[in-house]
């Protein structure tokens, strides 16, 4: 019977896991570009709708809200119908807000388009999952984290590539009211696409689709009484809490920084639109190799110690981003900003795939429920944050100082999800 992929071989498509690894990080790549597609572009949507600050934090703080909720319950899904499908589904009904936001006519159906599209979010509990039932132990860590933040590049690619795709259609004649909405056009489209290759050419684990395993009286590792028992395990487990806060204090950062970095540069720094793009895009597109190393630095710390080694990398790392957070917000300059920002983004990425690094060791019975409570807790940093700047009044620096702070005090709740003697020797006789 086919077996989890002890290596990685990045040029083949040819087994199960290979598969599953390359579409996986594409798919939340196309999901991710879709979900910040709107980001670059606020300076221009925000002088067609008139926007307030306090309207703009409105939009970022529902851009992530829903996500909360629908990575809580993608989860489960996973375990239940398999994440083929979970992620097939996730994928066509994500493609409809992302289309229906390019044809908001107001600032209230534009908020509630932006709403909707925060469920695309939930596709990265998806991608991790599906590496996790892929891969073995020893490569696991690495694995979770090229194929998340191979597919985080793609709130990166967005800031860059969204003012540009604008720009090219207003040079081809198209009106500056319109460019923008045909701009995101694009990510929905291939969101479409990409539904029917990933449900074509993946399977649920090596050994073949859920639906098939139960029919023949195969068990399944993930959850084995169904998608509401695995969140009852995940939700008892302690860790599973600390880690939904350090996941909020790294990929809710992340994604704050993505809603808005553009705004900053152009407000703080008087940069075009194109300029702030390129400024905030360096950030996103840290990901293509910050995550997988946080996550590669941690499968070899393990290897060298245990996995506690992994849980003191994460708190090193949380440490760095807090540091590095509080440069970003009183850096006086353009170039001493991008500087901090992407000193403060390797740690931060690394942090996130450090985190999911420690998933599939937290509890192999309940993996999807693990990884979607813990992948909610981003949302909720996220939401927090947007909340944060609201009750700034929109002062962006001073939320920024205040998270640096905030996010160096969670790192204490990656030590305190230290594993025991007896709980290691547990996690890897079940991740074998």
């Amino acid at each position: 019977m086919a077996s989890k992929a002890t290596s990685i071989k990045l040029f083949t498509i040819s087994t199960p896991p290979m598969r599953a690894f390359h579409l996986t990080w594409m798919a939340f790549f196309i999901c991710f570009f879709a979900w910040f597609a709107c980001a670059p572009l606020m300076p221009v949507i925000k002088g067609e709708f008139g926007l307030t600050m306090a309207q703009i934090a409105n939009i970022n703080i529902a851009a992530v809200a829903i996500t909360i909720v629908v990575r809580l319950i993608i989860g489960p899904l996973c375990d239940h119908f398999g994440p083929r499908k979970a992620y097939t589904g996730l994928l066509l009904l994500g493609a409809i807000p992302v289309l229906g936001v390019a044809a908001a006519q107001s600032y209230e159906s534009f908020l509630f388009f932006r709403l909707l599209i925060g469920a695309v979010g939930a596709s990265f509990v998806i991608t991790q999952y599906h590496t996790s039932v892929m891969f073995a132990p020893n490569v696991v860590g690495t694995a979770n984290a090229a194929a998340a933040g191979w597919g985080n590049a793609g709130g990166g690619a967005a800031q860059a590539l969204m003012p540009l795709l604008m720009a090219a259609l207003v040079m081809m004649g198209v009106g500056e009211k319109f460019g923008w909405r045909a701009a995101l056009v694009v990510p929905g489209v291939l969101m479409l696409i990409m539904a029917v290759v990933y449900y074509k050419f993946t399977q649920d684990c090596p050994q073949g689709n859920y639906s098939e395993l139960r029919a023949a009286g195969i068990a399944i590792e993930g959850g084995k009484k169904g998608g509401w028992e695995s969140f009852k395990l995940a939700a008892a487990n302690y860790r599973v809490w600390l880690l939904f806060v350090t996941y909020g204090a790294c990929f809710g950062v992340e994604i704050f920084i993505h809603n808005i970095a553009a705004v900053y540069y152009t407000d703080h720094f008087k940069l075009s639109l194109g300029q702030a793009g390129m400024a905030a895009g360096s950030f996103g597109l840290l990901a293509l190799f910050a995550r997988a190393l946080g996550g590669w630095i941690s499968d070899k710390a393990a290897l060298r110690g245990n996995l506690n080694s992994r849980v003191t990398l994460l708190f090193i790392m949380m440490i760095g981003e807090g540091v590095g957070l509080l440069w970003f917000a009183h850096a006086d300059s353009v170039a001493f900003a991008v500087i901090a920002m992407l000193v403060f983004g390797l740690f931060t990425h690394m942090a996130c795939g450090a985190t999911y690094a420690l998933v599939p060791f937290v509890d192999k019975r309940a993996l999807g429920g693990v990884a979607g409570i813990i992948g909610a807790g981003g949302n909720v940093g996220a939401v927090a944050a947007g909340f944060l700047m609201k009750g700034m009044g929109g002062n962006v620096q001073q939320t920024l100082s205040i998270l640096g702070m905030l996010v160096a005090a969670s790192a204490v709740c990656a030590i305190a999800a230290r594993f025991s003697p007896a709980a290691q020797e547990e996690s890897a006789l079940a991740a074998a």
